[in-house]
């Protein structure tokens, strides 16, 4: 079941589309208290303490600049460029890569 999940097919359309998008941190590269690359994952414990979820639900994030005052499973919103590209990780699979512009901490959407 785990090589199906890694290779979860991806939508090519989104190529290029920018999005801005929910999810938790799971940090790939962090140096005192900067993060700069990390896994973007849809729910709380994803990658740390469960299996990873399918390829096609993790963001590979990569920051223009490393940021302060975000740790692990923090819950973000990520806004770049969205683009299906298969990376490995030592946390698991990823489909989707975003070369970032801005994350912020997650708030909710007004309800309407």
């Amino acid at each position: 079941m785990r090589d199906v999940w890694d290779n979860a097919p991806t939508n090519s359309a989104m190529n290029g589309i920018a999005v801005r998008i929910p999810g938790y941190i799971v940090p790939i590269e962090q140096s005192k208290g900067y993060l700069r690359e990390f896994l973007l994952v849809p729910y709380f414990g994803a990658c740390i303490h469960t299996p990873p979820p399918p390829a096609n639900q993790i963001i590979h994030v990569v920051l223009a600049e490393p940021v302060q005052g975000f740790r692990s499973m923090d819950s973000v919103w990520v806004s770049g460029a969205l683009n299906s590209a298969r990376r490995d990780s030592s946390m698991g699979v990823s489909g989707y890569e975003m070369q970032a512009s801005a994350i912020e901490a997650y708030v909710p959407p007004p309800r309407e």
